[in-house]
């Protein structure tokens, strides 16, 4: 068996956790019955894995073949590493024409043509999306399948989704994707984080949104409880009032689960008191990042109960109003990060 396939098995074994390897392994489809009975998913990992190289080695599978396993996994298991948003400007006339076969051979060849040594799989997903698993190599090594980068699109739409992609693979990558889906720019989205699924549905509006009218009429809110009649009477006009901001902020029912949102200050330091600091021709630097295991959620409730004020400051209700977690604040107000731009050959 090839050194690297048995590395790339070890490591994927050791990644996939247990009580999903063998809904995993039966998806993959590579086993016979006997074979499948010879496993015992209750041994410790390590000795699952030696079963699994040996089983490797008697039925000679390849790179390919544990190429697909990984992506099995990877697809139905998305939320393993941080994600990046990427969006495609300035299309050409015949960019909603692209269909996946074309964008799957141009893609390959575009990529081959900048890369000598690259390995390329494109899977589509039961929802449309195009998974992408790319191992880099170079003039003189061959692709390192223990750090492949994984790219989603859905074709049609001008997103693209990115995970593990080092800065030298970047304008490579980037080449690649507008050509095969004929546009002219990509940009960075500045919207990353760890759930594919939140910044997917995020970045392309997949979420219950609430939008403001002439005469809004105040949405009822949940898990009410008995109080006070005097006291509700009192506040319920208050509350009704916050609760339509903040879904108009932040919108209604199953938020995406972002997060963090990352604010980098690059602004004059104003204190009348502090003249050192207001002095200074450089601007006042720093970072500050708002984090929660739902970061839209958990501001809707501070907005909802009265924690934060109403209406919520546009340094907020921007997150999900333009798609980003990324912020540059200026003294001329919140500003765009670097874009990424390759202009097509």
């Amino acid at each position: 068996m090839d050194e690297s396939i048995k590395r790339t098995m070890q490591r994927l074994v050791r990644r996939i956790p247990n009580q999903l390897l063998k809904p995993t392994l039966d998806k993959w489809g590579r086993l016979t019955a006997a074979q499948k009975q010879s496993l015992d998913f209750t041994q410790p990992k390590w000795a699952l894995t030696e079963r699994l190289l040996a089983l490797c080695e008697e039925n000679e599978w390849t790179a390919k073949h544990i190429i697909e396993l990984e992506m099995i996994y990877v697809i139905d298991n998305p939320n393993q590493g941080m994600w990046y948003a990427f969006q495609l400007m300035d299309p050409e006339d015949d960019a909603a024409s692209v269909e996946l076969a074309q964008f799957k051979e141009q893609f390959k060849s575009h990529l081959r043509e900048l890369v000598k040594h690259v390995s390329v799989k494109i899977k589509k997903h039961t929802d449309e999306a195009v998974w992408i698993r790319i191992a880099w190599g170079d003039g003189f090594t061959r692709p390192n399948h223990l750090k492949p980068t994984y790219v989603v699109h859905h074709l049609q739409t001008p997103y693209v989704f990115v995970s593990s992609l080092t800065s030298k693979q970047k304008p490579l990558l980037s080449q690649a994707l507008v050509l095969s889906t004929r546009y002219n720019v990509i940009k960075d989205a500045n919207l990353s984080g760890r759930k594919l699924t939140a910044i997917r549905d995020l970045l392309m509006r997949q979420y219950q949104q609430v939008f403001p009218t002439k005469f809004p009429s105040p949405l009822t809110e949940k898990n009410e409880t008995v109080s006070n009649p005097c006291i509700e009477k009192e506040q319920s006009g208050a509350a009704a009032n916050r609760l339509q901001m903040a879904c108009e902020a932040f919108g209604d029912g199953e938020l995406p689960q972002l997060q963090s949102a990352v604010y980098k200050l690059e602004t004059k330091f104003k204190d009348p008191t502090n003249k050192t600091m207001t002095e200074q021709e450089e601007p006042f630097k720093c970072v500050i990042k708002f984090a929660s295991t739902n970061l839209l959620e958990s501001l809707k409730q501070c907005a909802t109960s009265g924690i934060a004020s109403t209406p919520v400051t546009p340094l907020l209700s921007s997150i999900p109003l333009k798609g980003r977690n990324y912020f540059v604040i200026t003294d001329n107000g919140p500003g765009p990060t670097t874009q990424m731009h390759t202009s097509q050959k």
